[in-house]
């Protein structure tokens, strides 16, 4: 008997359930290491600005990051302690002295902590420094007509300005928002639907900082066109599995499929509503005779729901 084809299957179909594991069984990264990057060990900077920067690790969902003054092994106080997504974070600090440590994580396990890094942020002048910008973040998307705006503090500076556009600041008499103010954030309602950018500039009695890196915005709260069914036709009698179908409008990313029982109030079981990204669904329960009504309705990026399409049903054969 030739045993090679088996075999063949054999280590073909091992090859898949070991690739399969790895999608369900998430990687230990325990005994990986972060490889520290920027800033150097004993960096000296006039700038109040500070990029971190390290190697990515494989299977690392998140980098947690922190830094103390004067060091961890005397710490006076704990200066930055967040979690990063990816490897690079910028941060405004006060002249003085710290120490950087990171360590890369993902939801069962972790890297030890990197060696602490030694670096110096000098005095300046305000006129080379900048604010760095926290939220919302850069490209933000919001059905939410109110926000608010916030940016962190910059060493010497007593107010900040803020600017908001449309037009990339082309015309300083124009903006839609222009506003100095001692705090560092700012409540803002969108006036309408559109794209926004915003930055900001510290200010002192004396001296002005450089703008800010420009982040954008963008308020949309209409939402899409009705959507319309295809298949299967209203009343129609069909066979198990149903393929439940429907058109695209053109600006929904997914879509809410509404089921009912025989009365067309009843949600069908507590599986509906569901959320899909695709304009199909195979319906597979339910017994002969039943009626089943649905009906589906499209959601944008910003999270607005469009009017539910018109309500269709069908029987089970």
């Amino acid at each position: 008997m030739n045993f090679k084809p088996i075999l063949y299957l054999f280590f073909f179909v091992l090859c898949i359930a070991i690739a399969s594991c790895d999608d369900i069984i998430e990687p230990s990264i325990s005994k990986s290491q972060v490889t520290p990057e920027a800033p150097a060990n004993s960096y000296l900077s006039n700038t109040y600005t500070i990029n971190f920067w390290w190697d990515a690790v494989n299977h690392a969902l998140s980098y947690h990051l922190q830094v103390v003054t004067p060091n961890f092994t005397s710490p006076g106080a704990l200066v930055l302690d967040t979690i990063v997504t990816g490897n690079k974070f910028a941060y405004n600090f006060n002249p003085g002295i710290y120490q950087w440590r990171v360590l890369a994580e993902n939801g069962s396990s972790q890297t030890p902590y990197t060696a602490p890094r030694d670096f110096t942020v000098e005095a300046s002048s305000i006129t080379t420094q900048n604010v760095q910008l926290g939220t919302p973040a850069n490209n933000y998307l919001t059905n939410q007509s109110a926000i608010q705006i916030q940016w962190g503090t910059l060493y010497g500076a007593t107010k900040y300005q803020i600017e908001i556009d449309t037009n990339n600041f082309v015309n300083e008499n124009s903006l839609v928002l222009n506003e100095t103010i001692p705090g560092t954030q700012l409540n803002f309602t969108f006036p309408k639907d559109q794209n926004y950018e915003w930055r900001v500039k510290a200010e002192n009695d004396t001296a002005q900082a450089k703008w800010s890196t420009v982040s954008t915005m963008t308020y949309d709260h209409i939402p899409p066109v009705q959507v319309t069914l295809t298949s299967p036709a209203d009343g129609l009698v069909v066979s198990l599995p149903v393929a439940l179908q429907w058109n695209s409008p053109a600006s929904a990313v997914k879509y809410k499929l509404y089921v009912f029982k025989g009365d067309s109030v009843t949600t069908y079981n507590n599986t509906f509503p569901t959320t899909i990204t695709s304009t199909t669904y195979t319906f597979n329960q339910g017994t002969s005779g039943d009626r089943v009504y649905w009906k589906v309705s499209a959601i944008d990026a910003a999270g607005n729901e469009g009017q539910a399409s018109a309500l269709r049903s069908f029987v089970l054969q």
